[in-house]
């Protein structure tokens, strides 16, 4: 009685897929069987498991990546990459009108988009991805896009094996096209290997690690995680923070914690199907990210989420950065590092246009915009004071992580909400507040005395030196310093 029908069968599916991929790895091994075998049936299941959720619907995943791969070979590399851009994410939209506004608005059955969107994020990804290794030379690329380029056009079956794979077909995450490659012809953990050591050894770079235990692991994750849905959420509906008798009764700092409540029992459910897509990934022998320093395989090159970074979140960008991270960097990817006017805004749009039309969406990122901005004139104009002593920086910590898990609440009520009314009613209840403290404290900071602002010590320099190096430790080391200043916007 929880669960919907459609709910449960989604459940069913990926415990089968599960299975499917620790049949997948242990029989079709790169050692027993070829490549074309391995991405045959990958992408054979693959249409199955969307055929058993979604019925013909699943025939809008076969005409995406077909009439994306035409252009792939028709336009040539040097165009290519704007056509698929275009008309991806113009035949996710499509379908997501059609579905939304002709078919059941407010609904999530029979959402056949979701999968789209992941194939829209993985077709786009490759072409750029091709654009970058077949049109551009290496000294235009920043190193994650020359560490990403791809040197030829893939075949028709790797391709469809890429986007529609069985392992991520109805969840994702998104990879890049060279991981995955390298993961269906059995070098990943080869190159992995060398990468993090710095040598190669013969006898060492034909190890394996099992990812059994980091299986078990996320699973348990994914356990606990569907019984706080199950269980607490009920309790903790976001709707009752637009209900009249609820806003008229309630004292304002007890909506604040029903707020902070409400949102964060709606996190479970996505913690619940990410872990278990990206322990479906492992499973399959998908996702080995090289070894931490004590030795230990990491299998977390296709999370989505670090719970614990999410939780205990002491900015909006700590927050942005580990929720949904694999999204995060195909924006990174496709448009904040490629974008030549205001980048960040143009970021929040992409996202927005890609999570589909209801208008609740547009209200959260247009309002994350606000929110980002705000947060990175505060760390780069107050966090400084507060670095003199372990204290002052636990005080800041603390103070800045009830702030961001306040403003995260805030901005995403209307992308659960999804309406323009209640979403607007929710903010009037609350008064606009953190809207008119972000544009008031942007405003303050921005006539701070031009002096001040552009003659810092060089201590400060130094200190804002190091901080960057802490922000840009935080994302993927491979990333170039203009990268990683980009990301920090982000």
């Amino acid at each position: 009685c929880f669960l919907s029908p459609l709910q449960v069968n989604f459940v069913v599916c990926q415990l089968i897929a599960l299975l499917t991929a620790i049949w997948f790895r242990l029989y079709l091994h790169p050692s027993k069987t070829s490549p074309f075998v391995r991405h045959f049936v990958a992408t054979l299941l693959g249409f199955y498991f969307a055929l058993f959720c979604f019925g013909w619907y699943a025939l809008h995943f076969v005409f995406q990546s077909g009439i994306t791969y035409s252009i792939m070979i028709l336009a040539g590399a040097e165009h290519m990459h704007k056509y698929c851009f275009v008309v991806a994410l113009g035949y996710l939209s499509l379908c997501q009108v059609t579905r939304v506004y002709i078919f059941d608005y407010g609904m999530y059955s029979a959402d056949f988009t979701g999968p789209m969107m992941i194939i829209t994020q993985k077709i786009t990804s490759l072409a750029f991805e091709i654009h970058d290794g077949l049109a551009r030379k290496d000294e235009q690329l920043t190193s994650s896009q020359r560490r990403l380029a791809v040197r030829r056009m893939p075949t028709l079956l790797e391709y469809f094996s890429y986007n529609c794979n069985f392992m991520g077909i109805l969840v994702g995450p998104t990879s890049s096209y060279k991981d995955y490659i390298a993961f269906i012809e059995g070098t990943a953990y080869h190159v992995k290997y060398s990468e993090t050591n710095g040598k190669e050894n013969g006898k060492c770079k034909q190890s394996e690690p099992s990812p059994k235990v980091e299986v078990i692991h996320k699973l348990s994750v994914c356990v606990i995680s569907l019984l706080v849905y199950l269980t607490v959420s009920k309790s903790f509906s976001v709707e009752r923070n637009v209900d009249d008798a609820f806003i008229a009764s309630t004292p304002f700092y007890t909506r604040v914690i029903y707020l902070y409540l409400s949102m964060l029992t709606t996190r479970p459910k996505y913690y619940f199907a990410w872990t278990l897509a990206d322990a479906i990934n492992n499973a399959a022998g998908f996702g080995f990210n090289g070894y931490n320093k004590d030795g230990t395989p990491r299998w977390d090159l296709v999370s989505n989420i670090r719970i614990t970074n999410i939780e205990f979140a002491t900015s909006f960008k700590m927050f942005l950065d580990n929720w949904n991270i694999q999204t995060a960097l195909w924006l990174k990817r496709v448009c904040y590092e490629r974008c030549p006017y205001n980048p960040t805004a143009a970021t929040f749009l992409l996202s927005a246009i890609w999570h589909g039309v209801y208008p609740g969406y547009y209200l959260t990122f247009l309002t994350g915009i606000v929110m980002t901005k705000t947060a990175r004139a505060i760390r780069h104009n107050v966090r400084q004071y507060f670095l003199c002593s372990s204290t002052h920086k636990l005080i800041y910590d603390v103070i800045t992580g009830a702030g961001t898990q306040i403003a995260i609440s805030y901005t995403v009520v209307p992308f659960v909400l999804l309406s323009v009314p209640p979403s607007l009613k929710f903010y009037k209840s609350c008064y606009f507040c953190l809207h008119i403290i972000c544009f008031l404290v942007i405003t303050i900071l921005s006539l701070k005395p031009r002096q001040i602002r552009d003659k810092p010590t060089e201590n400060s320099l130094h200190q804002e030196h190091l901080q960057g190096g802490l922000v840009a430790n935080h994302s993927h080391s491979a990333m170039d310093n203009n990268s990683n200043r980009k990301r920090n916007a982000t």
